[in-house]
């Protein structure tokens, strides 16, 4: 069942700046985070358009593919997900959590899988009956539902609001509903991701942009958005410092953040998205990069497969 995400202070982290947590977390115990926004409409187009099967692509312990899984079931639809991992290595709890909801699992191995991906992309049949999704809900469709975030509280009244970036959906869904006066930040989780600025652009609400053409797109519902005929003057920043190293690669000074957090807010956060997110939203107060009496929105995304790679009891919440 979905319910309204709460929003906690981190009184910890400043007393210049009011700093917010939007609990994306809350929301559902499978279903967790972001991942409900940006799959919402890509499930209502697969069961308009009358397809049997959802199919999508993510690694071992993807949030994603968990989450699919789950949707798919409860949609009545079959899933296969396509795996960044090989058939004959220990299947983790997430894919063996991801097979128990229905999920058939396909193993692509470790190499080569974007272009394997891309290639299994190019080949699905528009008239077939399976419904495809990118890597982590990327696309048109999933920045509408990732869009939806900012609209169950009233965050117009935020100076900034900030996020991890994985595909750079949910940021670009962020920018597009937020209000002008708006700072929108984006804290990718990869290092060197130099292509996720044209990622993230390709899903911005621009009329001028020929990667977005919303009028072309059957399933966004305008009758209701006048935002249909506006061009995005939206600015953003990425900040790239805060990876610790490369995707779902962590450290010792990390874990004692993600303890420490735990501690002082109870607030739970997992190795690739949210503990990089939260130490550079504190890392940023310190280093006064945020005016004083600003009020920030941090997105927590949800999700914490990741921490299932980790050694048991390694973190003091589950």
């Amino acid at each position: 069942m979905h319910i309204k995400p709460s929003i906690q202070s981190i009184l910890s982290f400043s007393r210049s700046q009011k700093v917010d947590l939007l609990r994306l977390d809350s929301l559902h115990p499978i279903v967790s985070g972001n991942k409900f926004y940006k799959l919402r409409f890509y499930i209502a187009a697969a069961i308009e358009n009358g397809c049997s099967t959802v199919v999508s692509f993510g690694g071992p312990y993807s949030n994603h593919i968990v989450a699919l899984a789950f949707t798919a079931k409860e949609a009545k639809l079959k899933s296969i997900g396509y795996i960044r991992t090989n058939a004959d290595e220990p299947m983790t709890p997430s894919l063996a959590e991801a097979k128990a909801y229905g999920m058939e699992l396909v193993y692509l191995g470790r190499t080569d899988f974007q272009s394997k991906k891309a290639s299994i992309l190019e080949t699905n049949d528009a008239k077939s009956d399976t419904y495809f999704i990118d890597e982590g809900g990327y696309g048109i469709i999933g920045a509408k539902g990732a869009a939806t975030i900012l609209s169950e509280q009233d965050t117009t009244h935020y100076d900034y609001i900030i996020c991890a970036v994985g595909t750079g959906t949910m940021l670009a869904g962020c920018i597009n509903a937020a209000s002008p006066n708006q700072k929108i930040i984006g804290i990718p989780v990869l290092k060197n991701e130099g292509s996720i600025e044209n990622e993230i652009n390709a899903l911005l609400l621009d009329k001028n942009n020929p990667n977005y053409d919303l009028h072309n797109d059957p399933n966004y519902d305008s009758s209701n958005d006048s935002s249909n005929d506006k061009i995005n003057s939206h600015s953003y920043t990425l900040l790239h410092q805060f990876h610790q190293g490369s995707y779902a690669k962590t450290n010792s000074m990390m874990i004692d953040f993600m303890n420490r957090l735990w501690d002082t807010e109870k607030i739970p956060t997992d190795i690739v998205y949210t503990s990089k997110l939260l130490f550079g939203v504190e890392q940023l107060i310190q280093e006064n990069y945020f005016e004083k009496d600003t009020s920030i929105l941090v997105i927590h995304s949800g999700g914490l497969q990741g921490n299932r790679s980790l050694p048991a009891g390694t973190l003091k919440f589950s």
